[in-house]
C-alpha cells in the first residue's frame, strides 16, 4: 500500500452484502492511489448486510501501511452515519444506543474506529447501483466474494 514514496491521498471504494440477509454475505474494496489499484475481498458464510458494509471498510482502512488522507465511497448510509454521527455517542455511552441498548456490530464499529484513528478520512456517500465506477466494481467483487462462501461455483 502507499509507501513512503507515492502520494498520500488514497481513494477507496467499498461495499458488501448478503443474499438472503442475514445469510452467506461477501465484501470487497477497491483502493486507489498514484496510478495503483488494489482489490481486497472476503465472505462468511452467515452474516449480515452490516457486518460486511463495516468490514469492507474496515479491511481497506487495516491495508493501508502508513497514515494517509482518505477518500473512502460507500453505498451504506450505516457506515457513513455510524462512523460520522454515532459513534462518539456510542463511545460516551459505553457502546449503548441512545435508548439503551447495546450497538449491534459493536466488535466492527470498535475495529472501524480503530482502522480510522490515524488516517485523514472524508466518508462519502455514493448511491448504489448509480453508475458510479468503483462502486459498481466493489459491487461485483463482493457479488463474488458471497457466491464463494455460500459455496456456489464461479
Amino acid at each position: 500500500m502507499p509507501t513512503d514514496s507515492s502520494p498520500a491521498v488514497v481513494e477507496i471504494w467499498t461495499d458488501g452484502g448478503c443474499k438472503p440477509n442475514p445469510g452467506p454475505g461477501g465484501w470487497a474494496a477497491l483502493l486507489r492511489w498514484g496510478g495503483h489499484e488494489r482489490e481486497l475481498s472476503g465472505g462468511e458464510a452467515e452474516t449480515t448486510n452490516n457486518r460486511m458494509e463495516l468490514t469492507a471498510a474496515a479491511a481497506a482502512l487495516e491495508a493501508l501501511s502508513r497514515p494517509c488522507s482518505v477518500r473512502l465511497h460507500t453505498d451504506s448510509e450505516y457506515v457513513r452515519n455510524g462512523i460520522t454521527r454515532w459513534s462518539t455517542g456510542w463511545v460516551r455511552r459505553n457502546w449503548r444506543s441512545a435508548s439503551g441498548d447495546p450497538v449491534k456490530n459493536m466488535d466492527l464499529w470498535r475495529r472501524l474506529l480503530d482502522a480510522s484513528a490515524r488516517h485523514q478520512i472524508e466518508w462519502l456517500w455514493v448511491r448504489g447501483h448509480s453508475g458510479d465506477e468503483g462502486n459498481e466494481r466493489v459491487d461485483r467483487l463482493a457479488t463474488q466474494a458471497r457466491d464463494r462462501a455460500a459455496g456456489q461455483p464461479q
